[in-house]
């Protein structure tokens, strides 16, 4: 994965398929990633992530170099994965907290 990619995204370990947003971007910026350009659809601040290729859906998201989750549905590259499009695979929801509603992950 030596494709150029936008100076604002972040690899923090070379098996992530998630890139970290280190500075704000905002909806219609395009962005470069893994070589192609992509529209950014919503404003992304920082820590968040993008998809750094595509990637299918149950396949297991990577950041730091281990599994974070599973894709819920296809991701595609430079699109932000976060609560609506990834599921946790150790805890039952990202949702913590007295009144919380717990789904337990599917495997």
């Amino acid at each position: 994965m030596n494709e150029p990619t936008d100076a604002r995204l972040l690899r923090l370990h070379s098996a992530d398929n998630v890139l970290t947003v280190i500075a704000t971007l905002e909806a219609g910026e395009t962005i470069r990633v893994g070589g192609d350009m992509v529209a950014v659809a919503a404003r992304l601040a920082i820590g968040h992530k993008v998809a750094a290729r595509d990637i299918a859906a149950g396949e297991r998201i990577v950041k730091y170099g281990a599994p974070i989750g599973s894709a819920t549905r296809a991701i595609s590259a430079g699109e932000h994965v976060h609560t609506h499009n990834v599921q946790s695979d150790y805890i039952p929801t990202f949702a913590r907290g007295e009144g919380a509603h717990y789904e337990h992950a599917q495997p």
